[in-house]
């Protein structure tokens, strides 16, 4: 939690929330580092905005989502808890807008991400992190139930038993041991974290937005499947869509010419 007294809500939202883009990616930081990244109601409106924003570009295909300074996010603000400037769900506006963006996200995880602020990395498709990063849950600590969708996307990621040692018996999560847990995909060197996580979004992005958006979608709806006759089926239609597009046309044309030239230059 951070301390309270720190975060102005004052502020613009540029105070709290920075984006940087490049070649397709946009990389969303975290940048109110005074209060450490605290989900303050001004810093979730701020993301919300952010997100909203960036995956309605049409020139963005994947978000980083990082953060300034040391702490990737503290979790909620004191100050917000004890005076609410808001009804308790519209606090989530920040976390809920990375998860409902359509792009493929990658958190890159710099350093503790605390209570809700778990919720910010758990939120994204893949979380990377550096040796510095720490998961702690720590809502009962704070006699606070956890919120957020937190034990469903700790259960989606770690299952049942580790959703357990994190939430009721306090267990934290650092650097490499998260991702040898799995809560993180890979753990890499400080100063690697933020252009791996760049190359991996740049990847998503290169690729056919339409087509990833629709595959990501699918994605999600597989969690409900129960039965693989159910999972063919639910693939079908979205197949089929993608085999009527002119892309596919094109990329089956240009992977015959390249086969082409492959039998070609072969020995006889």
């Amino acid at each position: 939690m951070a301390e309270p007294g720190r975060a102005g809500d004052s502020q613009g939202s540029e105070a709290y929330v920075r984006v940087d883009q490049r070649d397709g990616v946009a990389t969303v930081f975290l940048d109110h580092p005074e209060d450490r990244n605290a989900l303050s109601f001004a810093m979730t409106r701020a993301l919300a905005e952010a997100m909203y924003r960036v995956s309605a570009d049409d020139a963005v295909g994947a978000i980083v989502l990082a953060a300034t300074g040391s702490v990737f996010s503290s979790g909620g603000s004191v100050d917000d808890l004890l005076e609410p400037k808001a009804p308790l769900s519209e606090t989530y506006a920040g976390f809920l807008a990375v998860m409902e963006s359509e792009l493929p996200t990658v958190a890159a995880v710099n350093g503790p991400a605390l209570g809700a602020g778990m919720n910010l990395a758990l939120a994204c498709d893949v979380i990377v992190c550096s040796p510095s990063a720490r998961f702690e849950t720590r809502f009962l600590d704070v006699g606070l139930h956890p919120g957020g969708g937190h034990l469903w996307q700790l259960r989606q990621r770690i299952g049942r038993q580790g959703a357990a040692a994190l939430s009721l018996f306090g267990e934290i999560l650092v650097g490499e041991e998260a991702a040898r847990r799995q809560l993180a995909w890979r753990c890499v060197p400080e100063a690697e974290l933020l252009e791996t996580a760049w190359e991996l979004a740049s990847r998503a992005a290169s690729r056919d937005r339409a087509l990833t958006v629709r595959t990501r979608r699918t994605l999600d709806a597989s969690a409900a499947v129960t039965h693989a006759a159910d999972a063919v089926a639910l693939e079908l239609e979205p197949q089929q869509w993608s085999m009527r597009r002119p892309e596919f046309v094109a990329a089956l044309g240009r992977l015959r010419s390249r086969l082409g030239r492959a039998d070609e230059s072969s020995p006889p």
